[in-house]
């Protein structure tokens, strides 16, 4: 004899809409573990980079309309559409896409807004690789599909920019657009995903020791090195001050206009601050065709009325130049130092560290660094219209070959001294 059980009526304290399932008190369908045995459902790949892609494309473009909004408020007001149209083209300007405009080419990346709109993608690739169920996961397949799912989403919506751009009446390249903001995105993510998930991790336990921490030392060295151009560049624009506000008050676009100008200038301090990093190491850099600024020579023509040009040093430093140049082997040196000690504070007693294990990674400190201030210079110039702005910024291989050269040997240096002069190690106690 067969029972037959009865359906369960309905519950009636849930919401309307609530699946049949739960709707007759069925348990919901189990789910699949993720890799750190937690319970999450994951969502799909192209869903969760949509998401994270919109929201920090909207992070990243809300303060450029906003901006070009503030200039645009003077006598001669533009309406709404306008500040929005020219909003998209500086955005995607903020990402390394040249524009075509009346007046010329315009290809000077603002680095702040490029640093922001790299911010809000590292932690977009953040979000969709949890979304995808790939936290404390250490896969590299989950690592690089994050990745790839929010390049190609970004780069679809660059796209969508350059047609936006088009119509605001600024010629841009479809496919420039979508490439580069594909290829932006995807980088960014990549570093994002690669923390989530643990592939980083993975990653710098297959390395040999000399090799991470060389790697370690060389971006310390560059953000260290950045730090102090920053610091420079500001020196110079301030004892510049009253030259650029004299400048700012020269356009007469009212309060708002003013401050919308100025807040435009400081999403280029960190371009200046990489060209002040260009012109401690030696290279320098141009801002005109046929123009050089180093320390040793500067030969400047006629200047445009940008606020954060008045700061250009107008003749060589002589002797102050030389005492300049000391600072990148300083940093150097300072990285080449706390490897050691870290390298020291690190190992096992009474296991000390080698001299070639050491030196071996401040070498490798040297071509890291130069990559990364090289790739950093070359995304600092461009052209500022026709004619003469149409150079501006330092020689990137340039000085990409220097920063290595530099801090390879200040962190020889550095390392060897902190190796030499580091205090013996404690002893242990005996056993009794």
């Amino acid at each position: 004899m067969s029972s037959v059980t009865p359906d369960r009526p309905p519950r009636s304290d849930v919401p309307d809409g609530t699946p049949a399932r739960v709707r007759r008190g069925a348990p919901p369908p189990p789910r699949r573990p993720t890799a750190d045995g937690s319970l999450r459902s994951r969502a799909p790949l192209a869903v969760a980079a949509a998401v994270a892609v919109g929201w920090a494309a909207l992070l990243s473009y809300a303060p450029v309309a906003l901006l070009l909004g503030l200039v645009g408020l003077s006598e001669d007001s533009t309406n709404l559409s306008g500040a929005l149209g020219a909003g998209v083209s500086a955005w995607l300007l903020g990402h390394g896409v040249p524009l075509q405009t009346a007046t010329g080419p315009l290809g000077l990346t603002p680095l702040a807004l490029a640093a922001l709109a790299g911010w809000r993608l590292v932690r977009a690739g953040v979000h969709t690789s949890r979304a995808i169920g790939g936290r404390g996961s250490g896969s590299y397949r989950l690592t690089f599909a994050a990745a790839a799912g929010v390049g190609v989403a970004y780069g679809v919506l660059g796209a969508v920019a350059a047609l936006l751009a088009g119509l605001s009446g600024t010629e841009v390249s479809l496919w420039r657009a979508a490439s580069t903001l594909a290829v932006f995105a995807a980088l960014a993510a990549l570093v994002g995903a690669a923390r989530t998930t643990g592939a980083l991790g993975v990653l710098a336990r297959t390395l040999p020791p000399p090799v991470r921490d060389g790697i370690r030392t060389g971006i310390f060295a560059t953000v260290l090195l950045l730090a102090v151009g920053a610091a420079v560049s500001g020196l110079a624009v301030a004892l510049g001050g009253a030259e650029a506000g004299d400048m700012i008050g020269a356009y007469r676009t009212g309060l708002a206009g003013q401050a919308g100008i100025t807040l435009i200038s400081l999403a280029y301090l960190p371009n200046l601050a990489v060209w002040a990093v260009a012109y401690l190491l030696g290279p320098g850099f141009a801002v005109g065709v046929d123009t050089t600024v180093r320390t040793t020579e500067v030969s400047l023509g006629a200047l445009p009325a940008v606020p954060l040009l008045a700061g250009l040093p107008h003749e060589p430093l002589g002797v102050a130049g030389g005492l300049l140049l000391a600072l990148p082997v300083l940093v150097a040196m300072i990285a080449g130092w706390l490897l050691a000690r870290r390298t020291l504070r690190l190992a096992e007693h009474p296991a000390v560290p080698g001299w070639g294990t050491l030196l071996g990674a401040a070498a490798v400190a040297g071509p890291v660094a130069g990559l990364l201030l090289g790739a950093v210079a070359a995304a600092s110039g461009g052209a500022l219209g026709a004619g003469r702005m149409a150079q501006l910024g330092p020689v990137a291989w340039q000085v990409g070959l220097m920063a290595a050269v530099v801090i390879a040997a200040g962190a020889l240096a550095g390392a060897a001294a902190g190796r030499r002069f580091a205090p013996p190690p404690p002893r242990r106690n005996a056993r009794p």
